[in-house]
């Protein structure tokens, strides 16, 4: 039966690849870069291998636990948990629990990210081929730190799907599981940096050996420093460590096939919501139904969770807090591209726009509208804000260039990308860290393409204003500022009639494809 479930994955992938161009394109793309690092790593691995007996124990295991941290925190962020094999769809099979949760983890392995992991874990002897002993030890460490992450990833996401739904909690969940995330690199950077940087590695390596995120990659350095105790123990917080979140998985799945997740609703709300306090008109009434959106919709709400925290990693990533001023255009950023994929949101509740009199460009209007007041809103506060923090007040003008410019240029371009790229996401009452079959490869190639779009439209008025504040040149700022409000807001007009007209004539096109992926 783990077989059969296997060769369904297996199947269901080569299938995907063959209804869309784009997820060929997604799977060479992902697998390159896969490639890449699975090398490099390779490499690396190997060169460890003439490093000193301490910096190489160091090395794996602090790398080791960031591999399993993760695996656990990224799919409550990022991309979720490949849902293709639906556990819920084998409830009329009668598979044994065992069975199910062994296809599982296996089937969890077919994929660029999987197959990489795994990878680079069972490369790990390649540190200790000066030890046999160790290598050895290595390889039963990588075993069971692969397993913590495939099933310690199932279980996090498992667990935390009921919670998530809650509209009190999901944007409160989400932000503590990205900010931990966001801020791996600006301390692993200041530890880099400090005059103590091999201090602080060893400290961190020596307490992470006893953890359950860096326990299985320990097991080889202890045994090569003779400590074989030690090896012994912390192989079986490994162990248990698989074991326990075994254990929460079935907890979870269980709970998950007799009560599906529900987004749950206030019942307490009464009137009409943002329907009665926006005008009566087309563009009014999209620009409600897109405010609730933003009021109740998590995948809307992460945009917004990560702003406070974007200031924060750039004052750590950087040397006196230099990229300090680049907040307010990174946060202009990430507001207005978060409507990069409000059609799939919709998911076959578009019927509604495509089914009533609207016209496209009054459909982009309407979600450009709450998009663009809440971005222009926290732009502001954040370009000042980090522009008075910096002492850096002459900048401001510059700074607001670039940040509107972006904004409105990732609005214009959002609204084009949007009508033109649908792939599958994970609808109300589903588990929100899962991922549908063929999400990851459209979604990938979409945003890449968007991301390249938007650098070079607002290449100008960035440029610009980098000038400006470099030279400290309040002329080269003010022009920077009308630069880009003026070109911001053409490619925004442009924007969101292309994105209009291409809603026009692909909705109905849209949709179908929509309802295909239920």
């Amino acid at each position: 039966m783990v077989a059969h479930l296997v060769r369904l994955k297996l199947t269901l992938l080569r299938n995907g690849l063959r209804r869309s161009v784009w997820q060929v394109l997604g799977m060479v793309v992902g697998a390159l870069y896969g490639l890449f690092l699975l090398v490099g790593a390779v490499v690396g691995l190997f060169a460890l291998g003439f490093v000193d007996l301490q910096a190489r124990s160091d090395v794996l295991v602090v790398g080791g636990s960031l591999l399993v941290l993760g695996w656990w925190l990224i799919p409550l962020v990022a991309f979720g948990v490949d849902a293709t094999l639906d556990p819920r769809r084998f409830l009329t099979f009668g598979l044994s629990r065992r069975d199910l949760l062994v296809g599982l983890t296996l089937a969890g392995l077919i994929g660029v990210p999987g197959v990489v992991t795994a990878l680079v874990a069972l490369a790990t002897p390649l540190s200790w081929w000066r030890e046999p002993a160790a290598a050895v030890a290595a390889l039963v460490g990588a075993l069971v730190g692969v397993l913590a992450c495939t099933i310690g990833s199932r279980a996090t996401t498992t667990a935390l799907a009921p919670f998530i739904g809650r509209r009190r909690v999901r944007e409160l969940v989400a932000a503590l599981a990205i900010v931990p995330i966001m801020f791996l690199g600006p301390i692993m950077s200041t530890l880099a940096d400090s005059a103590d940087r091999l201090a602080g590695l060893v400290t961190a390596a020596r307490v992470l050996s006893w953890t359950p995120v860096g326990a299985p990659w320990a097991v080889a350095p202890a045994v090569a420093a003779g400590d074989w105790i030690g090896a012994l123990a912390r192989l079986a917080i490994g162990v248990a460590t698989v074991l326990v979140a075994l254990r929460v998985w079935s907890w979870a799945l269980d709970r998950t096939l007799t009560d599906p997740v529900s987004t749950g609703g206030d019942a307490r709300a009464r009137g009409l919501g943002w329907f009665g306090r926006l005008p009566a008109t087309p563009v009014g009434a999209i620009a409600a139904r897109a405010a609730t959106y933003w009021l109740r919709d998590p995948r809307y709400a992460i945009a917004v969770a990560i702003v406070p925290a974007i200031p924060l990693v750039l004052a750590f990533s950087s040397p006196g807090g230099a990229l300090l001023l680049v907040a307010g255009p990174a946060t202009a950023f990430v507001v207005g591209w978060s409507i990069s994929a409000d059609v799939a949101y919709d998911g076959t509740a578009f019927w509604t726009h495509v089914a009533a009199p609207v016209r496209g460009v009054t459909d982009r209007w309407g979600r450009v509208l709450v998009a663009g007041v809440l971005g222009l809103v926290v732009t502001l506060v954040v370009t000042v804000g980090t522009a008075w923090y910096a002492d850096r007040l002459d900048a401001l003008p510059a700074l607001l260039g670039a940040s509107l410019g972006l904004l409105l240029t990732s609005l214009g371009t959002a609204s084009v990308t949007s009508a033109l790229v649908v792939y599958p996401v994970q609808m109300p009452g589903e588990n929100p860290f899962g991922t549908k079959q063929g999400a990851n490869a459209a979604s990938f190639t979409s945003q890449l393409a968007g991301f390249t779009a938007v650098g070079v439209l607002g290449a100008p008025a960035a440029v610009l204003a980098l000038l400006a504040v470099v030279q400290r040149s309040a002329v080269l700022g003010w022009v920077a500022l009308a630069v880009g409000a003026v070109l911001g807001a053409v490619l925004l007009v442009v924007g969101v009639r292309v994105g209009g007209s291409v809603l026009e004539r692909r909705g109905p096109e849209l949709l179908q494809r929509m309802r295909a992926f239920d």
